[in-house]
């Protein structure tokens, strides 16, 4: 069954909203594109309302949430070609050549805008940890899963689940001298978030790796490493976000290896070693 049109729905629903409901609708009834791609946060910005506002809104029109009118509103009013490929696309384009050029862009300009004092000083809390713990959900678990794969080269005492539950049982354990790195594109999720709020109970530091800094997880985190997700996304589970995350991982395993100096190659070497004796 196919969900009623985003915009026919604000429009059927308009005498039922508030004052400050009707401001919301009267923006995206005047501006439907320019209103899916900003976050929640920097839409309400824009309106001169409050995020709160926005989640009454849509919830009022019949959505569980503000990200699930978003995708509505998405499908009504962004061409199919930009929710697949992330950016504009003309007929006779290659695919190829698009999602490679999306993919550099997006690594250039978060190359261009990264903090280097942020990623020397996550790459000391991490190198300096009792114990890592390295997180994520959905795709963001995948790319949790290549840290761990770096991270435990080092020599470094790492945790790491592919599961919510054991990782809501890990961030249980932490404790004010360990560190976590908790990746999330969106940085908006409820899971991600009760993660996130369990690791600070225990006065855990935490690292936050998120295409969204202005995000209630970034807003919670002590250190905030920003991943450029390109101007003109739609699409929530961005490949070209990934990609460069799983670089800025890369990144942070170098800067880690160089603070350990001699004890991080050693570990190193003794993990290729092992590795070199299971090869033919």
């Amino acid at each position: 069954m196919h969900e009623a049109s985003a915009i026919y729905t604000i429009r059927a629903n308009y005498s039922c909203l508030s004052t400050k409901e009707r401001k919301i609708a009267d923006f995206i009834l005047a501006h439907p594109k320019e209103s899916v791609n900003p976050s929640i946060e920097e839409l309400a910005e824009r309106i001169g309302i409050s995020e709160s506002t926005m989640v009454r809104f849509a919830k009022k029109l019949g959505y569980s949430g503000y990200q699930r009118f978003r995708i509505a509103l998405a499908r009504e009013t962004i061409p199919a070609e930009l929710q697949l490929f992330e950016t504009e696309v003309h007929e006779g384009d290659d695919v190829v050549d698009i999602v490679f050029k999306h993919a550099c862009a997006t690594l250039e300009e978060t190359h261009a805008k990264l903090n280097r004092a942020t990623i020397k000083e996550a790459a000391r809390l991490m190198a300096n940890a009792h114990c890592l713990y390295l997180m994520g959900l959905g795709g963001s678990n995948i790319i949790a899963c290549d840290a761990y794969h770096k991270m435990i080269r080092t020599g470094l005492v790492c945790q790491y689940s592919g599961d919510y539950h054991m990782q809501l049982m890990l961030a249980s354990q932490g404790r004010r001298d360990d560190v976590a790195l908790l990746i999330s594109h969106t940085g908006s999720g409820h899971d991600t978030l009760a993660l996130a709020e369990e690791l600070k109970a225990n006065g855990c530091r935490l690292i936050v790796m998120t295409s969204n800094p202005r995000s209630p997880l970034a807003k919670a985190t002590d250190l905030v490493i920003a991943v450029n997700a390109g101007r003109s996304s739609v699409v929530a589970e961005s490949f070209s976000a990934r990609i460069t995350t799983l670089v800025l991982i890369d990144v942070l395993y170098v800067e880690i290896l160089e603070l350990m100096g001699d004890r991080g190659v050693e570990n190193l070497n003794k993990m290729r070693s092992v590795i070199a004796k299971r090869r033919i």
